[in-house]
């Protein structure tokens, strides 16, 4: 039931990010304001930004791929704590856990270089520039802590055997991992939600 209830609300999220992307592309018709004479004054405009069609490209390719970034998330969470509940019949999941781990590791990977490369290109435009600059961190630090998440992973050997992990080997995995989620998650919302 949590994952379905994670899925409506992602895909409520994807509407409003489509609606907004609508939006900014067919924007509203500015409104001159009227001088004394009744005829309207020529609106004082900023001045032009061109990006290259490798901009274009790549906040194209990081829009969409961020779509997936919610349904990973919760489709992890949902893995994790099924395998930290019952680690006796956990043996099915693992794979999917970490295949799910990995996803969002390159998904993070993707987005960060896309978006690093993109703000660089635009670090001339004034418009919107603190709300770039904290997303990117966010999204940085949330990446930084996906990649301590696997290392952190009860997944070690030694003298040849297989390990059990330990009861702190696995709450340091959970708590990295849904600690960096959650900057993600704030990272991803105030960009979807504060973006214009």
């Amino acid at each position: 039931m949590k994952i379905v209830g994670a899925a409506v609300c992602c895909l409520l999220i994807s509407i409003s990010a489509a609606a907004q992307d609508q939006e900014a592309q067919n924007p509203p018709a500015a409104t001159a304001p009227q001088s004394a004479s009744g005829q309207g004054a020529p609106a004082a405009h900023p001045a032009a930004i061109t990006y290259s069609d490798g901009y274009l490209l790549r906040a194209k390719i990081h829009k969409y791929s961020s779509f997936a970034t919610l349904p990973l998330f919760a489709t992890e969470v949902a893995l994790g704590q099924s395998i930290y509940n019952d680690p006796a019949n956990a043996d099915s999941r693992k794979g999917a856990h970490i295949a799910v781990g990995t996803g969002i590791i390159g998904l993070f990977g993707v987005n960060a270089v896309t978006g690093v490369w993109n703000m660089v290109e635009d670090r001339h435009n004034p418009q919107g520039r603190k709300l770039r600059l904290v997303h990117g961190l966010l999204m940085l630090t949330a990446n930084v802590g996906f990649v301590a998440t696997a290392a952190a992973g009860p997944h070690g050997k030694e003298h040849g055997f297989v390990t059990p992990p330990s009861e702190s080997d696995k709450a340091l995995h959970r708590d990295l991992a849904i600690g960096s989620m959650a900057i993600g998650t704030v990272g991803y919302t105030i960009m979807l939600f504060g973006h214009h």
